[in-house]
């Protein structure tokens, strides 16, 4: 009986320990995620070093769970990590502007998200991804910034010639452009949140 009770006690302690490692588990991951949120900023000046494919590889899986209407999942994503593709884009974003310019900010990887016009949540399913991205290139210790256009790049000859190239077919629209990157410099600080951000009804 000594013995059961020994055993009892121990598993009951087991247990205790587990349910407060789970806790501080759990606390733990919502304490980084909140860190990383409220710590991410648009960064526009890069060094030139390719990060690491896995991680550019865990960056684009973070974009394919952003919530999508219906889940329905209109959007993809294009992975430019060749340079003559990046720059390819780079003077087809610039050339929007009527620029000659890198809108790129330097940075060696380029995000393309593109989503289904015919799904008719395509814009905030892609946008969704987009902030994914961003969010999770700074979890991985990445720089990254949402450059617009290209909407514009894929609307053009060119740039439906890229998409037909890379065999992709569909009636795409260009949402974004996530650039990313090891930050070259300090890291951009934050601005003052402005007044009246949240109305709050009670």
């Amino acid at each position: 009986m000594i013995l059961c009770a020994a055993a009892m006690m121990l598993c009951v302690g087991c247990q205790q320990k587990a349910e407060t490692t789970e806790q501080t588990g759990n606390e733990t991951v919502k304490s980084t995620t909140m860190e990383d949120l409220l710590t991410r900023r648009s960064v526009r000046s890069y060094t030139d070093s390719i990060p690491p494919m896995e991680v550019i590889e865990e960056i684009c899986k973070a974009g394919t769970y952003a919530p999508t209407g219906m889940n329905r999942q209109s959007p993809i994503i294009i992975a430019v990590t060749n340079k003559e593709m990046r720059d390819r884009l780079s003077k087809l974003n610039a050339a929007v502007m009527g620029a000659d310019n890198d809108p790129f900010y330097g940075a060696p990887v380029v995000l393309v998200v593109l989503a289904d016009k015919n799904v008719h949540t395509y814009i905030e399913d892609g946008s969704l991804v987009m902030g994914n991205l961003m969010n999770a290139a700074h979890a991985l210790g990445l720089g990254s910034c949402w450059i617009h256009r290209a909407r514009e790049v894929f609307e053009s000859e060119e740039g439906k010639q890229i998409l037909a190239d890379l065999g992709i077919e569909g009636d795409y629209a260009g949402i974004g452009n996530c650039i990313l990157g090891y930050t070259a410099g300090e890291y951009p600080k934050a601005k003052d949140r402005k007044e009246n951000w949240v109305y709050w009804v009670k």
